[in-house]
């Protein structure tokens, strides 16, 4: 009986010295299990780099060179020789204008030629005689005079006659209307039996140069000495058009207007642009990317990176060795692509945070893994 009761005892102490091991214990478990990990975040390390600063800048196309076709002959129009909207080559006949009249006329001036050229024959034989029988004073000095007039008269006579010919042999040209350029016409004004008159103010049909196409843009007259300045007339142009797609090739400034706008203080530019697929039509509406400048050993972050606060300020959230994330002032300039150029406020070396801020707060530690563009 004695041992039974000292085993109750001793089983009972085993019981309570248990209960208060766990009491104590338990609080330190809970701790440990309700202990969160540090945020996940995506960061970058800022590096310097060259990068070129652009500035973009609405415009419009217009072609390379445009040609109105206008008669320089009055007639009716006999035949149209193009399809509207193909493509024509320089010197391709576009239309024919009834050429009888015209050569008519040229005939006739043909004939009046032949005819002055055959009476100068005789003229100048009798200014030949006139001449060595003058010296024998078998004729008068005044008879000489007169064939000698005569003689001139007729060279006279042949040149205006030459000069119907050349000009008759023109209009009779004119009748066949041609296009000056290469290029795409446009739609035609009139059809076959119009009648059209010499140097009329409505032309024919248009022509236009596309395999070039220029793009005018407008930019502030401080900008583009700054540009004059840094890249000279070598800058590169980029091409956009309204949808965000760019074009594939690169284009080249040509010039800056020679006077400013006194009402806008801008000045008008033009770049240079082959399209040899004739994909830029005139009168688009698009965007052309200027390179302003090239920056040495530029900062570069995100552009989701950099915040703004109500009073206009930019901040970036900079990650400790720590990994302690804080607010830190940042200015910022240019867009280039995706990305801020920091003027001030980030340095080499600086890690800085570019997405997560959702996440976490200022003075939270952090996880941070490499930012990926998507």
């Amino acid at each position: 009986m004695k041992n039974k009761v000292l085993f109750a005892v001793a089983a009972l102490a085993l019981v309570v010295i248990a209960a208060a091991y766990w009491m104590t214990k338990k609080p330190a478990q809970q701790g440990q299990a309700g202990a969160m990990p540090p945020t996940e975040v995506t960061a970058i390390t800022a590096a310097p780099e060259t990068v070129s600063v652009s500035k973009e800048l609405p415009g419009r196309t217009s072609a390379y060179r445009i040609a109105q076709i206008r008669p320089q002959v009055s007639g009716i129009i006999l035949k149209r020789m193009f399809t509207e909207g193909g493509n024509v080559k320089e010197g391709q006949q576009l239309y024919q204008i009834d050429p009888a009249p015209y050569q008519a006329a040229y005939d006739s001036a043909v004939a009046a030629l032949q005819k002055a050229e055959a009476n100068i024959m005789s003229v100048k034989a009798k200014a030949e005689r006139y001449a060595e029988l003058v010296k024998a004073g078998a004729v008068s000095k005044q008879d000489y005079d007169d064939a000698s007039a005569s003689l001139a008269q007729a060279k006279a006579e042949i040149a205006v006659a030459q000069a119907a010919v050349a000009q008759a042999e023109i209009n009779l040209r004119y009748t066949k209307v041609l296009s000056p350029v290469s290029g795409r016409v446009g739609k035609s004004s009139v059809t076959e039996g119009a009648l059209v008159t010499a140097n009329q103010a409505d032309p024919l049909a248009t022509v236009q140069q596309l395999d070039r196409i220029y793009v005018d843009v407008t930019q502030s007259a401080e900008e583009v000495m700054n540009l004059k300045n840094t890249m000279g007339s070598k800058s590169p142009v980029e091409l956009v058009f309204e949808n965000g797609q760019a074009f594939k090739l690169l284009g080249q400034l040509q010039f800056s207007d020679v006077t400013v706008d006194e009402s806008t203080g801008m000045v008008q530019l033009r770049a240079l642009f082959d399209n040899p697929n004739m994909d830029i039509l005139p009168g688009l509406f698009v965007h052309a990317r200027l390179v302003q400048s090239k920056v040495e050993n530029a900062i570069l972050v995100p552009q989701q990176s950099v915040m703004r606060n109500a009073d206009g300020s930019t901040i970036v959230f900079k990650i400790g060795k720590d990994n302690v994330i804080n607010p830190a002032p940042v200015k910022v300039s240019s867009v280039v692509g995706d990305k801020w150029l920091v003027d001030s406020g980030v340095a080499a070396g600086d890690v800085i945070m570019v997405e997560g801020l959702m996440k976490v707060q200022a003075g939270a530690t952090v996880k941070t893994v490499p930012y990926e563009k998507k």
